[in-house]
């Protein structure tokens, strides 16, 4: 490593990254190989802007950055402690990564002061394109071959001292640095993320099927959550970390020293039903600055739908009744699914009351279903 590489290393840990690699800016062709494959195969369906084209510019910096020469490739650790052992109400989970600020506009303040920086360690100017995961950039590539982590098989680049807890972020430059080997470290044999992961999603090694990833279900989708996997989505209302918690590598991670990463009011734990109280200008308030936004209310309360559902905590009955007449219809269906789960005559006395006003066919359906789920109960029971 010379001694501009060092200083651009060291200026990165100045700002508080935990891991800086550099590689070429030469196309990463099996990445985009392996993109295209999964378009094709319809792995990335409901995410409409993953295009053929889109995964071209992700994976050749020279279209990025005219006379692109190296990628800096740096990753910060998000990893902040959990929830008390004992809260009270009905809580889900929200991904570790979004119970702190956006870390989007953390990592592109982070990046950009970074860059601003570089003519005057090059000692002449330097030209430089910042990127999150937010933008055209295969981040986990390059990541991968400047050495900062391997891929894991649930598709995560796995560090050796921050395991997955990472957030990314890549600066195509023009200035020629010497590279940094890839790390020469798998996953073995492990196949713990895949046999965890409750609804399927990872169907081979490397290999996510996109629609039915919680983390797509409960963020991306905009839609209603397929009835099937509406069971497997558990408590979980932002993302979900269960290939990450089950990974042996993030056993001995080291936690985030980054302060806007640290956990948010409640944003590990969340109380459910208040969330089903909030309209545009309280989500807007209670989410100011985090990740979580990118649900939408709509999106987030029809989530905690389905959470309350798969609790099976039956107080949250009237919260459930009262969503299914006051909200949009998306929540309302997943409101009605929700109390065919729970069940009884409290649950039945709501869908029977809000059919007879219902007038929309999607959210009429799910009442039909929910009550047969609450006839079903009681045959079995």
């Amino acid at each position: 490593m010379g001694e501009l590489e060092r200083k651009i290393k060291a200026h990165g840990k100045s700002l508080g990254f935990d891991i800086v690699g550099i590689t070429s800016a030469e196309p990463f062709l099996r990445d985009e190989r392996a993109a295209v494959e999964r378009i094709r195969q319809g792995l990335m369906d409901g995410l409409p802007w993953y295009t053929e084209e889109r995964v071209h510019r992700a994976t050749h910096p020279e279209v990025l950055l005219e006379g692109a020469a190296s990628v800096i490739s740096l990753a910060i650790s998000y990893l902040s402690g959990g929830p008390p052992a004992s809260l009270a109400g009905v809580r889900g989970k929200i991904a570790r990564y979004a119970r702190g600020d956006d870390y989007h506009q953390v990592l592109k303040a982070k990046l950009r002061e970074f860059s601003a920086r570089l003519p005057e360690i090059a000692g002449h100017d330097v030209s430089t394109r910042v990127f999150v995961d937010d933008g055209p950039m295969n981040d986990r590539a390059a990541a991968e071959r400047a050495g900062v982590g391997w891929f894991g098989k649930n598709t995560n680049i796995l560090t050796p001292t921050h395991g997955s807890w990472v957030l990314l972020g890549q600066i195509v430059t023009d200035l020629e640095l010497e590279p940094d080997a890839p790390l020469a470290k798998t996953c073995g044999d492990c196949v713990r993320c895949i046999d965890a992961c409750p609804t399927g999603a990872i169907v081979a090694p490397f290999v996510i099927d996109n629609t039915r990833c919680i983390s797509f279900l409960t963020i991306e989708l905009r839609g209603s959550i397929p009835r099937e996997l509406r069971p497997l989505v558990g408590d979980w209302i932002f993302g979900c970390d269960i290939c990450q918690d089950v990974c042996p590598v993030n056993r001995k991670a080291l936690p985030t020293s980054e302060p806007a990463f640290e956990q948010r009011h409640d944003f590990a734990a969340p109380e459910l039903i208040p969330l089903l109280d909030l309209d545009d200008e309280g989500f807007r308030e209670r989410f100011r600055g985090s990740a979580v936004k990118r649900a939408k209310r709509v999106g987030l309360q029809r989530n905690v739908c389905v959470a309350l559902g798969n609790i099976g905590d039956r107080s949250s009955i009237p919260a459930l009744a009262k969503a299914l007449l006051a909200h949009e219809p998306l929540v309302r269906s997943h409101a009605a699914w929700a109390l065919g789960r729970l069940g009884g005559p409290e649950s039945e006395a709501a869908l029977r009351t809000a059919n007879a006003q219902e007038a929309d066919a999607d959210v009429l359906q799910e009442i039909e279903l929910a009550l047969a789920d609450c006839l079903e109960a009681v045959r079995s029971g």
